[in-house]
């Protein structure tokens, strides 16, 4: 390669390292942001921003808000992250089957949406007596292993925020304290666990992942109670199993 494709290569990328700092901006601001505010959250210069956001306008990823309050994200982002949440159930079914297998236990794909958890996807497990969920169902975040094991993904400020507004909704007042070390725990581990705090009788071990466009669901699997402490080493092992294929998919960027 010669040096002139070299410097060209290298700038495509830092145009598409730019563009993409540009859009997880006003990914928290719906209702828009100026193109100095772009500027000023990305470091970049007020120039650069105003070039590439006319460019990502042509491609309708941004587009200006309809009261004359800037720019936010386009619809095309939508589309693309419909066809990614697809995706996503399609690569992580077999994932699920093999943990269901392994264990004997249902195994659920979740997605953090907001402060709430919603359920993709589910393989049953084949017990007599087992927990089940359906598909669309929302979870509250602060006690489900699948809610804690995103909380812990997310940095601490923002994992408060979405906590807080469950307590609030909820009229709970809680151990902040002891909160913060749980998430401690889940960050270090890279498991959580829910022993009856959101449903007495249903115990849940999960773990939690990011797919390439910063969406981060949780893989768990829920037990009844009553023999949960028996087979939680069992089934810790294969969620840990599952989590490291998880990571290698990701790795490989496997969605297609």
């Amino acid at each position: 390669m010669t040096k002139e494709n070299t410097e060209t290569t290298k700038g495509g990328i830092q145009v598409i390292a730019r563009s993409a700092a540009i859009l997880r901006a006003l990914k928290d601001q719906p209702n828009g942001m100026s193109l100095g505010q772009i500027a000023t959250a990305t470091s970049l210069p007020r120039s650069t921003v105003q070039r590439i956001v006319a460019a990502l306008q042509t491609e309708r990823f941004i587009i200006s808000v309809a009261n004359g309050g800037g720019l936010k994200l386009g619809p095309e982002l939508g589309a693309l992250a419909e066809a990614t949440h697809y995706n996503i159930v399609e690569q992580c079914r077999i994932f699920l089957s093999e943990l269901s297998q392994a264990t004997g236990e249902t195994a659920d794909l979740s997605v953090l949406r907001g402060n709430k958890m919603i359920f993709l996807d589910q393989v049953p497990g084949t017990q007599r007596l087992r927990a089940i969920s359906s598909v669309g169902d929302v979870f509250p975040v602060t006690t489900t292993a699948n809610g804690r094991a995103c909380l812990a993904m997310l940095p601490r400020e923002d994992a408060h925020k979405l906590a807080a507004q469950e307590w609030a909704r909820q009229n709970v007042r809680p151990d902040v304290i002891k909160f913060d070390r749980m998430l401690n725990e889940v960050a270090e581990n890279g498991i959580a666990r829910d022993v009856d705090d959101h449903t007495d009788g249903i115990s849940a071990v999960g773990f939690a992942f990011e797919d390439w466009t910063g969406n981060i669901h949780a893989i768990s699997v829920p037990v009844p109670t009553s023999r949960f402490s028996r087979q939680s080493a069992e089934i810790e092992t294969a969620i840990r199993a599952t989590q490291k294929n998880i990571a290698k998919m990701m790795d490989r960027g496997n969605f297609n």
